[in-house]
């Protein structure tokens, strides 16, 4: 392998998302002496702070900027939480590497570190997912929900000032972010699948940079790209985003993979989940043939509900 002698890596500009950067650079440093340089790019989703994500509408609100750089040539390689990955990328583009997954539940931080069934009566729970309003309002029909935002020192502030009574997060983003101690409960995957990809960090390269995409893929961590690729196989056959409440996870245990994942509408009482397992080499059609088993077993009413909701509320715009 020929090295470069400089690699230009594209990141959003947050606190998440640039600690997971340094992360790969620094990965990266010790398999190849060349100059990292990180350039920050500002996406959809980071410019518009005062809308739900489900409301801005569009895939990729968080990769579509970065992804132009990169087929551009205006950066070598990018880095990415992979649940923000659209299921279908640029042509000229690629996944050169999944890193090793950490914790992809979600978890409740709360004032006074209040577990989620303690929580008081018609609590006010700060989130702007569709995926975990759903499956908590399933779980507490009276919980009522309020969109936040933006970094997480300012919503803390805000919960800690008695705006909502708690907030869910990706315990991989707080964990990375040194927040661990805030954590008040460690959300069971049995009430609430997280995002496909969550806790996953993905690197995007272009096909026909060959120097690149080779050191890329040493960083590969197989049994999280396996489990990943179920996960988005689901996702792309079900046609989800963040307008739709899809939640997925998969383990690889004693040599066989399990995915479980549900489909819900916006207020959980329609509610659909199932679970399939096999082998590991079939990642991807366990993907697809659990999401045709959800969408027979009443997820795909559920989702043309959905979408016809999103039509009517973009007429209304």
């Amino acid at each position: 392998m020929v090295a470069p002698k400089k690699i230009v890596i594209g990141s959003r500009g947050s606190k998440l998302a640039l600690w997971q950067t340094n992360h790969v650079a620094g990965l990266l440093s010790k398999l190849v002496s060349c100059e990292i340089v990180i350039e920050k790019i500002k996406t959809t989703g980071d410019k518009i702070l005062d809308s739900p994500l489900a409301k801005i509408g569009g895939k990729g609100l968080f990769v579509k900027e970065i992804e132009v750089a990169l087929s551009s040539g205006t950066i070598d390689l990018a880095v990415h939480s992979m649940k923000d990955m659209p299921t279908d990328i640029p042509s000229d583009l690629m996944i050169g590497a999944v890193l090793k997954r950490e914790d992809p539940r979600d978890v409740l931080l709360s004032r006074d570190n209040v577990l989620l069934k303690d929580l008081p009566p018609n609590a006010v729970i700060g989130t702007s997912s569709l995926r975990r309003k759903a499956q908590l309002l399933k779980y507490r029909p009276d919980f009522s929900f309020t969109d936040v935002r933006g970094n997480l020192d300012t919503r803390l502030r805000k919960m800690d000032s008695g705006q909502f009574d708690g907030m869910i997060l990706a315990a991989a983003g707080i964990k990375r972010m040194g927040w661990a101690e805030r954590i008040a409960e460690i959300i069971p995957a049995e009430i609430s699948l997280p995002a496909v990809g969550q806790g996953a960090i993905g690197i995007e390269v272009r096909k026909d940079d060959s120097e690149v995409r080779d050191l890329v893929s040493k960083l590969d961590d197989k049994e999280t790209g396996i489990c990943v690729t179920a996960e988005r196989a689901l996702m792309k056959r079900l046609e989800g985003g963040c307008q739709v409440p899809v939640g997925a996870l998969s383990r690889i245990e004693n040599g066989e993979l399990s995915l479980s994942a549900m489909v819900a509408s916006l207020d959980g009482k329609e509610f659909v989940r199932d679970v399939i397992s096999g082998s590991p080499s079939d990642a991807e059609l366990l993907g697809t043939q659990l999401a045709d088993n959800l969408l027979a077993e009443g997820a795909r009413e559920i989702l043309a509900e959905i979408r016809h909701l999103a039509e009517c509320e973009e007429d209304r715009a």
